[in-house]
């Protein structure tokens, strides 16, 4: 990271100290020389984030990743959200020549099979779309929050990610799932039904389940992993 970007990081930091998410947003979104893009999985939380860019009319690009994986809710919900709020929501794949060679090689299923081959899964099909996304970009902003996992309790709200060479920021960090909720109820905001049947976090289909009243947050993400270090590559640190 050079002079130049720990100086917006400051900046940054210190313009949204006491700023609500609206307001991160609204901040983020009127650095003239800065390029942000939002990653949106169409979680319930990214779904907020949506809703607060398309009702500030922020500048502020928004995008997915269709992995080839993904529930038919998920396309659901992304119809909805389109036609609802008349906002682009650009949509990313992986690489076919990449995805064919694994399946081909390794199976349709090969991630159940170690760690090894689910991260080379993630790798294919969420990360490398991830960078191709993030190119050209200066701003990255998630839907990320601290309760999410022990990992995420350790994230600042205005971080430097090495590993994309970008500005991270996470204006939800600190907001409750119960928050998240609530404010979807009052603002009428589209969102996956699958969180009412018991999915609070949602990747990939084969590689997500529901969770049982009193499990983690992320139980029900590759839940077939013996470990409590469940992440697939795109918010390393």
């Amino acid at each position: 990271m050079n002079e130049e970007r720990k100086h917006i990081i400051e900046l940054i930091k210190d313009k949204i100290k006491n700023k609500n998410a609206f307001e991160i947003l609204e901040f983020i979104s009127n650095l003239k020389e800065e390029k942000p893009a939002f990653s949106s999985s169409l979680g319930m939380e990214d779904q907020v984030i949506t809703h607060m860019i398309a009702k500030g009319k922020f500048n502020i690009e928004i995008f997915t990743l269709d992995t080839g994986r993904n529930f038919p809710e998920f396309y659901q919900v992304l119809n909805k959200t389109i036609k609802k709020y008349s906002i682009p929501i650009k949509t990313y794949f992986p690489d076919t020549e990449k995805v064919e060679a694994l399946v081909n090689e390794k199976g349709p299923f090969s991630f159940y099979e170690s760690i090894e081959n689910r991260k080379e899964c993630c790798q294919i099909r969420k990360v490398l779309p991830l960078k191709r996304a993030l190119k050209g970009k200066s701003i990255w902003i998630t839907g990320i929050r601290s309760e999410q996992s022990d990992k995420r309790k350790n994230f600042e709200q205005v971080e430097w990610d090495e590993h994309n060479q970008i500005i991270k920021i996470h204006p939800l960090l600190h907001w409750t799932w119960e928050e998240v909720k609530q404010y979807v109820k009052e603002n009428q905001v589209p969102y996956n039904i699958l969180h009412d049947k018991g999915f609070v976090s949602i990747g990939c289909q084969p590689c997500t389940r529901a969770i049982a009243e009193g499990e983690h947050f992320r139980a029900g993400r590759w839940w077939w992993e013996d470990t409590e270090k469940k992440e697939c590559g795109l918010h390393n640190r």
